[in-house]
């Protein structure tokens, strides 16, 4: 491959790092008080650009630098996604960023860095690229969170995101340290081919620690249980437009390096990383159902949506092969999508002051005074919970149905259950909008570009996103095809756990 081909293949992320780095520069020099709709508007037009250049054959230029980097189609679908969360997550901030006195041109930056972050994640063919996306993304994330100088909620959940952060880390460098040590590489295909022992003799002990410690760390950035508990502490405390980014694209990339991680690294010990994730999809769907009944504040009951939503994607994970890889893109597809709206909703929530309004009760009568902000709300609510008809169904049923082909209905089951309790809440929020009564005077200051992405997110989880199904079908097929035919997904015959190595 020439250098222009490998250029092209890295496109978007010359175009992240260049853009930021050169509206770093501006906002320094500038002291426009305006600038940061500028910056705004010129940050949503280079993640935009960065997607257009992943419609292109560069996106499938395979192994670069010596299989640290890989462009096909698994990364470009990913990309896709947390381009587009990224960009309504600057285009959503600049109103509410100037009524919370936080207008500064840093955030769309910080955005810009950690999307490139997490399209290194998605495209890493090696654990040392895995860290550098990894941390780049994390970095990010905490300053992010703490960007509200003035609101300590904010602060206390930047500090207590670096804290939780810098503890997983350690177990992901630990596991990295492990992998390396027992398989003398890296590279996934290397450590791939290290773990194709004989069914005979089974994992070595060490290797089996690497995988379980480095697996630790990335379900911290799923928010996965039991390495949840930074979640809903961050997700309230963090300005609205950062938690609905915080619930979109980093979502996307560490579910998205998980998979490619599993699938592409330790395909052939299937048996052992397949319990983990069995264990943390029931965990995650059984706690994210039930903790979230009794929350009050909106943005903390999203947060244990966004892990019971995790639990439900990991099923898909658990079963492998061809069907479940394409089952999770499908699902997170349709999860962003969700998320990104029901924040959009939030955000909207302002009394008659300007303040902002997070408690559950603030939405009592929302149909009588804002009708179409409430049917948005009541498409988000019955989508997540995964009522038929809505489009949040279909994902639901694309992972059950995965799990079922590959021998695991009773992890289905399990599934269904938890997600007939997680409706409880859903269902909940929608009758206090349409049957309660007394709510708050909420401001009726115009936003059309908020609203109009809440119209086009809400149209998009409605009975009219089954017509996007043959589309995202064969997007998400050829996606987890890139990687499952890579190599071995299942083992030819069981293996043990661990040995007496």
């Amino acid at each position: 491959m020439t250098f222009w081909e490998t250029i092209q293949a890295i496109g978007p992320e010359v175009i992240l790092a260049v853009g930021a780095t050169d509206l770093l520069l501006l906002t320094a020099f500038s002291k426009n008080p305006n600038v940061i709709r500028t910056i705004s508007l010129i940050s949503v037009l280079l993640l935009l650009a960065a997607s257009a250049a992943l419609l292109g054959p560069a996106s499938h230029a395979g192994n670069l630098f010596h299989g640290q980097f890989r462009a096909d189609a698994f990364s470009a679908f990913a990309k896709l996604l947390i381009f587009l969360a990224s960009a309504v997550a600057i285009a959503m901030a600049p109103g509410f960023l100037k009524r919370e006195g936080e207008a500064h041109g840093e955030y769309p930056i910080l955005i810009l860095f950690a999307a490139l972050g997490m399209s290194v994640m998605v495209s890493a063919g090696d654990l040392m690229m895995l860290y550098v996306g990894l941390e780049l993304s994390s970095l990010s994330a905490y300053v992010l969170a703490s960007f509200a100088r003035r609101n300590t909620r904010s602060s206390e959940a930047g500090l207590k995101y670096f804290v939780l952060g810098a503890l997983a880390s350690g177990l992901l460098l630990y596991g990295i340290s492990l992998l390396y040590g027992f398989t003398g590489s890296t590279v996934f295909e290397d450590i791939a081919i290290a773990l194709a022992t004989p069914a005979s003799e089974g994992i070595e002990l060490g290797r089996l620690f690497g995988i379980v410690f480095v697996l630790a760390g990335i379900a911290f950035k799923v928010s996965a249980v039991p390495f949840h508990m930074w979640t809903p502490d961050v997700y309230q405390g963090a300005p609205t437009p950062v938690t609905a980014f915080f619930a979109s694209a980093p979502k996307v990339a560490a579910m998205v390096l998980l998979t490619r991680l599993v699938i592409d690294a330790m395909g052939p010990a299937t048996d052992a990383w397949r319990q983990i994730i069995i264990f943390m999809a029931l965990a995650s769907t059984i706690l994210g159902g039930v903790a979230a009944i009794g929350q009050r504040n909106i943005k903390r009951l999203l947060a244990y949506s966004s892990i019971n939503n995790v639990g439900f994607a990991l099923v898909g994970l658990a079963a492998a092969g061809l069907a479940g890889v394409a089952s999770v893109l499908i699902y997170m597809t349709v999860y962003v999508v969700m998320t990104l709206g029901s924040f959009l909703v939030v955000m909207r929530l302002r009394g008659a002051d300007g303040e902002q309004l997070e408690s559950i009760d603030s939405l009592s009568g929302l149909a009588r005074s804002r009708p179409g902000l409430a049917l948005a709300m009541m498409t988000f609510m019955f989508s997540l919970a995964g009522i038929p008809f809505f489009f949040g169904f279909y994902p639901k049923l694309m992972v059950f149905d995965a799990a079922v082909q590959a021998d695991l209905a009773w992890l289905a089951a399990v599934a269904i259950a938890t997600s007939v309790i997680g409706a409880f809440y859903y269902i909940k929020i929608v009758k206090i909008m349409y049957f309660d009564e007394g709510g708050p005077e909420l401001t009726t200051e115009k936003e059309p570009v908020a609203s109009g992405l809440i119209a086009l997110t809400a149209l998009a989880v409605s009975p009219l996103g089954y017509l996007a199904i043959p589309y995202l079908e064969t997007a998400t097929t050829e996606a987890a095809a890139s990687i499952v035919q890579s190599g071995p997904v299942v083992p030819a015959a069981p293996q043990t756990l661990a040995s007496g190595h």
